[in-house]
Parts: structure tokens; C-alpha cells; sequence
């Protein structure tokens, strides 16, 4: 079972160029600041606008760095599921501990398309899998029906929970009933989503301060949960801060204000406004961050 916090992380460049050494670091610092698992290449880390070699060579990376003392759940989605099932052959192949696969995005499939595209993924593949549900991004919904259908499949073993909507877990826990492991895709709302079943949060903030976002994810995990209030009480300007442009430009910047990694990101997600730099900063700063 996956839990805790869980980092969607960061691919650093040096220039245009995928930066390695940064990545072994990044990898290192999480393992150091308590992040209970990582998961590379999804929307965070610019997955759109890698190259095929360069999706590979950063699962490849972070498995090998991590080595063992965390889970890597590789992002290996796409809405074409002959290329995300050689993903995820490939992270198998390197050794992460299971997949995160996005719904169909733009082809907007029903719900029976989605179910089969799920279907496809688990029979072609061996590693678990994660369902990452994101309708602001997917622009179709995997309704609590169509993902209790899905989760009759042996191996989709969670869900990553992007939709916003905190009846969600609710829901999907009335019709599932096996071990299955609900993560929040939003940072602004892990907590509640907690208290409605959820086991995490696959998190963009940890990113910047994961010490603290795995500690509030410990505190749910002990049902702590004023005390775990209180600590998201602090965080939230940071989580805001996080989202005020495209992601991922403003953890990249925080993440080059700890001076583990450069801010560049690849277009179209272009440079912060300065307002926002400012904005980051005082976040990180309010919480001793820098």
C-alpha cells in the first residue's frame, strides 16, 4: 500500500539539457527530508515535453538513486496506451515499484473507453498501477462506478485524485472494497481528503518543503488531525503560492532557491512574473524554508 507523501517530482535541466546531477541530488534530499515515495515523469515533470529517451533515462535515474529505501511509482501515462504500456515495460525493466497512468486525455473517451483503456494497461503490463484521475487536465472524469470497475482489476492498486471533489473517496470507498490505496492529487486539500479515507497525497509543495508535507501526512496517518490542521494552516500560502502560474514554473523556482535545482522549465510553461517570485519566496521564507 502506498502512503504518505509522496513527491510528483521535478525534472531539472541544465539549460535544455536533462540535468542528471541535480536529479541524484533531488532524489537524495527527499530521501533525507522523510518523503515516503517518489514518483517521476508525471505532469510535474514536464512529461509532455520530454523526449521518449529522456522519460526513460529520468525513471532509470531516480530508481537507481533511490535504491530501494523509498517506493518509485513511474509515471508512465499516456492518452496512446501502446506507448504507455512500453513505459511502463521500461519501468518494470529498471525496477520502480509500480505506475501512474493518467485517464485518456484528448481523445475524451466514454466511460466504457476509459475502462478499457485501463484494461489494456493491466493486461499488457506487471507492475501495479496507479489510476490518476484528473478531469481539469484529462477533460474526462472517471466516475466512482467506472473506478470501482477498474479496481476489480488484480493489479490498479490506487488512485491518484485530481478531481477537486472531496465527496469523492466517499464514494468510491461504498464500492470498493479491497485493499486500495486513495492519494490526493491536490496539496490545498490533502488534508481533508484524509479524513474522508485518503491514505496521501502525490504532492507538488513537497517538491519545496517535504519534511513538512510528510509530516502532515504522519499526523493524518495517527488520526493527529487538529495538529495536522494546524501544520496545513501554515503550509497553505506556500500551496497557493505553487499554482499561481502554469505548474511546474513556480516549484522550480522554489526549488532553485534552495539551490538544488535550475528554475528552467520548457515551453510553453514560460518564466514566473517577478510578482510571483516574490510571492514564493515570502511563502519559503515564512516558513523557514530559506
Amino acid at each position: 500500500m502506498f502512503r504518505g507523501s509522496l513527491v510528483a517530482l521535478l525534472t531539472p535541466f541544465d539549460g535544455d539539457r536533462l540535468d542528471e546531477a541535480a536529479l541524484r541530488r533531488m532524489v537524495e534530499w527527499h530521501i533525507g527530508e522523510g518523503t515516503h515515495g517518489i514518483v517521476p515523469v508525471g505532469t510535474t515533470g514536464e512529461s509532455p515535453t520530454l523526449s521518449h529517451d529522456e522519460h526513460c533515462r529520468v525513471i532509470e535515474i531516480v530508481v537507481e538513486q533511490a535504491a530501494g529505501r523509498v517506493p518509485v511509482i513511474a509515471g508512465a501515462g499516456s492518452n496512446n496506451p501502446v506507448e504507455a504500456i512500453e513505459y511502463s515495460n521500461y519501468a518494470q525493466q529498471v525496477g520502480a515499484d509500480a505506475t501512474l497512468h493518467v485517464a485518456g486525455y484528448y481523445n475524451r473517451p466514454s466511460q466504457e473507453g476509459l475502462y478499457a483503456h485501463f484494461k489494456m494497461l493491466h493486461d499488457a503490463t506487471e507492475l501495479p498501477i496507479i489510476v490518476y484521475n484528473i478531469p481539469p487536465r484529462a477533460v474526462v472524469d472517471i466516475t466512482p462506478a467506472t473506478m470501482a470497475r477498474i479496481a476489480e482489476l488484480p493489479r490498479i492498486v490506487g488512485v491518484k485524485d485530481a478531481t477537486g471533489d472531496l465527496a469523492r473517496p466517499w464514494a468510491e470507498r461504498q464500492l470498493i472494497k479491497k485493499r486500495f490505496a486513495w492519494l490526493s492529487g491536490e496539496d490545498g486539500t490533502a488534508v481533508s481528503y484524509n479524513v474522508a479515507g485518503g491514505q496521501g497525497c502525490i504532492s507538488v509543495t513537497a517538491n519545496v518543503a517535504p519534511r513538512l508535507c510528510a509530516q502532515v501526512q504522519e499526523l493524518t496517518l495517527a488520526g493527529k488531525w487538529e495538529e495536522a490542521r494546524a501544520l496545513q494552516d501554515k503550509l497553505l500560502p506556500l500551496h497557493q503560492a505553487m499554482f499561481a502560474e502554469p505548474n511546474p514554473a513556480c516549484p522550480k523556482y522554489g526549488l532553485s532557491l534552495l539551490g538544488l535545482a535550475s528554475e528552467h522549465c520548457r515551453i510553453p510553461v514560460v518564466p514566473l512574473q517577478e510578482g510571483t517570485k516574490a510571492r514564493i519566496r515570502a511563502a519559503m521564507e515564512a516558513l523557514e524554508l530559506i
